[in-house]
């Protein structure tokens, strides 16, 4: 069995020699796949709501954007449309390729091709249970705390502890 020779000129990569953050590294992870799928700048998705508004971004979603060889201006995006909306969207493409040029600086788009299909909603955050009124027993050791501000953050520190602890009885009063 025969070792491997290393390559002529390949040299190895000299280390640092210290911890890098998950934070340095995530971006160039991001990017690399971004860039795999059509996206010079992985900014276009994550601002996506940004650059169209709320009322677009709501219905529509970037896909890719593909540039001529060798070029990286008059492009054309490509946009995943919920199929309802694929007509009003066909008649605000002038819209939208002016707010991505705007948003890259140049004539990055000049054409947009829709396809239909679903966009991927963000999962909602659950909702908000009522706060529980302030305990009697807490509500009465809180009437001697003097300044008006630590007397507010205590008593929605005992309402968000009494609504975690439904049904379990708050034994003894805090002093």
């Amino acid at each position: 069995m025969s070792r491997s020779k290393p390559r002529i000129g390949a040299e190895p990569v000299a280390r640092q020699g210290r911890a890098r953050r998950m934070g340095e590294m995530l971006p160039l992870v991001g990017a690399t796949a971004f860039r795999r799928f059509g996206f010079v700048q992985s900014s276009i998705v994550s601002r996506w709501k940004e650059i169209v508004g709320d009322r677009y971004a709501h219905v529509s979603a970037p896909e890719s954007i593909r540039f001529p060889q060798g070029k990286r201006a008059d492009g054309v995006l490509t946009l995943t449309v919920t199929p309802a909306h694929a007509p009003m969207m066909q008649h605000v493409v002038p819209v939208i390729v002016e707010r991505v040029n705007r948003f890259f600086g140049y004539v990055a788009v000049a054409r947009v091709t829709i396809r239909q299909g679903e966009i991927a909603r963000a999962a909602k955050a659950p909702p908000r249970r009522e706060l529980e009124p302030v305990p009697i027993e807490l509500g009465e050791s809180l009437r001697s705390v003097a300044d008006p501000e630590l007397k507010a953050v205590l008593e929605a520190l005992a309402r968000g502890i009494a609504t975690q602890a439904i049904g379990v009885p708050i034994l003894g009063k805090v002093r």
